[in-house]
């Protein structure tokens, strides 16, 4: 996939993708791709395995035995999340550590394991799923990078997705989405990542004009987005779904499945829903 050539004569460097986790992209492209192969993979990058391991340990996926191992942790949580869990990890380390970008990281892994557990439910694919939601704010990580006082403000004085889209193509030339579906396509993600990368920034009544597997990513990760991760949005759920089921209407996904999924989706991660 090609960079848009006004991308290029941006001053504006994204990072390179770890030799790890272009492998990881290949290997999960597979149908063929198997748990020992991903477990190999990851075991190759010392560093990436102890993370991983260490990720699957912590309180918020409650295993009720330690895992030891990569392999251990794909069999308790699957390969999807594990590859997930990896690039979520990988991601991190390609950007310097800031408290800024800490919050974006936050977000970026709840969306992610989120979306893929929802996914898994609704006969979407979790792997493309965990990572869409892992790189929707990729692009924010990237301006803030490039000037982060300049940028903190273009935030403080942004009421919304648009309107911090219109301020950053203002200052740098390029909005967030743009910049967040480039690094997709450096990093060799597919092109419905991409795509619901670049559209997040879109209202639902735009994502007619987006293939279908791209809508059903979209209607995932604004149900999280608004549902774990909004607190105001959060404390009115029905007036949530009542936006989205249009969407999931246009999109053929079956409502009432896709409302019930994203529900126990939040009951178990225990992140109520009332407290965002």
């Amino acid at each position: 996939m090609s960079i848009a050539p006004q991308l290029r004569n941006l001053n504006i460097d994204l990072p390179a993708c770890p030799s790890t986790l272009v492998k990881l992209s290949l290997l999960m492209a597979e149908e063929t791709s198997s748990t020992d192969d991903l477990a190999a993979l990851i075991e190759t990058d010392m560093a990436l395995s102890s993370a991983v391991v260490r990720t699957v340990n912590s309180a918020l996926f409650g295993l009720l035995k330690r895992v030891e191992t990569v392999h251990e942790g794909i069999r308790y949580l699957g390969m999807a999340q594990v590859a997930g869990l990896t690039y979520e990890i990988g991601l991190r380390g390609a950007f310097p550590p800031s408290p800024l970008l800490q919050a974006i990281w936050d977000r970026a892994g709840i969306r992610g394991l989120a979306m893929g557990r929802i996914a898994r439910q609704l006969d979407v694919d979790p792997w493309v799923a965990h990572t869409s939601g892992l790189f929707a704010e990729t692009g924010r990580a990237v301006l803030y990078a490039y000037d982060r006082q300049r940028y903190a403000l273009l935030e403080a004085e942004s009421s919304d997705e648009a309107q911090l889209c219109a301020a950053e193509i203002e200052a740098f030339g390029v909005s967030h989405a743009a910049l967040g579906a480039a690094l997709c396509q450096s990093w060799g993600l597919s092109r419905d990542i991409s795509d619901s990368v670049r559209a997040r920034s879109h209202p639902p009544a735009q994502w007619a004009q987006e293939r279908p597997a791209v809508q059903n990513l979209l209607l995932i990760c604004t149900a999280v987005d608004k549902l774990l991760l909004d607190k105001a949005q959060a404390s009115d759920p029905d007036l949530v779904w009542q936006d989205l089921e249009p969407a999931a209407q246009t999109a053929g996904m079956h409502f009432q499945t896709f409302q019930l999924a994203t529900t126990r989706v939040c009951e178990r991660l225990n992140i109520p829903q009332n407290e965002g």
